[in-house]
């Protein structure tokens, strides 16, 4: 260094670039990045939003369950998951979903009574934290027996049904392919929904081989 002159700080900014003491020229990218946080905050959200459901479930729509099986799903539902009837069903795995609710219906072989499944849902769940409530029968409107058992966690409440997707003697009901419906709700808010459960669940049919 020459004499009589002083070293220039390296985080010195000219004058020409200050702005209250902050570098003009950082600005660009600050910005930038504080309009891309914004939109991630705020603007997504939002968009969610404005954007309406696209497979809102409309009065008179029905559900593909797979050889001809049928379900009628709530109205104002969303399909996130599966087909109505009419499209191209590759798998029987279904999901609706309305504000904190879901409903699963999924479809598995399995030699046995609906019983027996759901006690195999059961043991395939234990380490899963929530209470088994009560089983009960429910008869669909296409003769289908069903056993169906009320679930409570901390996450939120709900009901499992299992049925065996046939009708007619034992030996032919045990063959049959095998259907568990998983509802679940927010803590406190499976009432609400109980009787739009209760009609989809009742609305189950066989296909005309079974």
């Amino acid at each position: 260094m020459t004499a009589g002159t002083q070293e220039t700080p390296r985080d010195w900014v000219p004058v020409e670039h200050r702005w209250f003491g902050l570098d003009r020229r950082t600005f660009p990218a600050g910005l930038t990045s504080l309009a891309i946080a914004l939109v991630l905050i705020y603007g997504l959200p939002a968009l969610n939003a404005a954007i309406p459901w696209h497979n809102q479930i409309k009065a008179g729509q029905v559900l593909e369950l797979g050889d001809g099986a049928t379900a009628v799903p709530p109205v104002d539902w969303q399909l996130e998951s599966g087909s109505l009837t009419g499209g191209s069903a590759t798998s029987l795995q279904v999901k609706l979903a309305s504000g904190g609710a879901t409903i699963e219906l999924t479809g598995t072989s399995y030699d046995g009574t609906a019983t027996a499944f759901l006690d195999q849902v059961d043991r395939s769940d234990s380490d899963a934290p929530g209470v088994s409530g009560r089983r009960g029968t429910l008869t669909t409107g296409g003769g289908l027996v069903g056993v169906v058992e009320s679930r409570t966690s901390t996450g939120g409440d709900g009901i499992d049904a299992a049925f065996k997707m046939a009708t007619g003697t034992p030996e032919a009901v045990e063959a049959a392919p095998a259907l568990l419906v998983r509802v679940r709700t927010a803590p406190g808010q499976f009432e609400q929904y109980q009787d739009e459960v209760a009609a989809l669940l009742r609305s189950i049919t066989p296909g005309p081989a079974r």
